[in-house]
């Protein structure tokens, strides 16, 4: 089986104004294509790991030869992050989110509000490419805020489950904001599916897969 570019839950154009078809263009059609491409080639001789569905590869990746290690983390964490930060935004989206996901949020974080300004100080402080994310400790049943550099992700190294992203490469921004990162953060909340995120987190709480992204037979 190869990795493939997951079809979007919408047209390239859906998230406009807020986010724009050239930049979805360049950053889905480019960016993302490049790094399933680069996956593929990487996984190749892996027979262990060529077949597995790319949640449960990013949990594998410290079982991989560490002469091909980097390569899979690299584009596996692009495919797996952006897969990821596509699904969990919409058109029509923002607000508010409600029901058991929102009563997590105030439990963990005091209110929607503070888990706002410390999810953006992630993303903010993140020093260079990177994510900031939404996640959720099965080890204490708790969601917390995280960040990481690159195409990391903390499946490569934990057992928490991500529940939504922001990319904060600059990739993902330029065109709308330039360097301008603050702004871009202020502009995701327009655009996150707040019930895609509460189906994350059901789904992690019940300790399933939260993507489960087709893969192609290989040629």
């Amino acid at each position: 089986m190869t990795h493939a570019l997951p079809e979007l839950p919408w047209a390239l154009e859906a998230l406009e104004p807020n986010y724009l078809k050239s930049t979805m263009e360049f950053h889905y059609s480019k960016h993302h294509q490049a790094y399933v491409n680069n996956l593929n080639k990487a996984l190749e001789g892996l027979e262990n790991f060529a077949n597995l569905p790319i949640e449960e590869l990013m949990t594998k990746v410290n079982e991989i030869p560490a002469e091909k290690r980097q390569p899979v983390i690299n584009n596996g964490g692009g495919h797996y992050n952006h897969t990821l930060f596509w699904f969990i935004m919409g058109p029509n989206a923002g607000g508010n989110p409600t029901g058991a996901l929102a009563e997590e949020i105030n439990k963990s974080f005091g209110s929607f509000d503070k888990f706002k300004e410390d999810f953006a100080a992630a993303a903010t402080t993140q020093f260079g490419s990177g994510w900031a994310w939404l996640t959720w400790c099965p080890e204490n049943n708790k969601l917390l805020i995280e960040k990481s550099a690159n195409q990391d992700n903390c499946l490569m190294n934990s057992k928490r489950k991500p529940l939504m992203t922001i990319d904060v490469w600059e990739h993902a921004y330029y065109l709308e904001h330039q360097n301008l990162r603050p702004r871009w953060i202020e502009t995701f909340w327009k655009l996150v599916n707040w019930t895609a995120v509460a189906d994350n987190f059901e789904k992690a709480k019940a300790g399933k897969t939260i993507l489960e992204i087709k893969q192609t037979a290989k040629a």
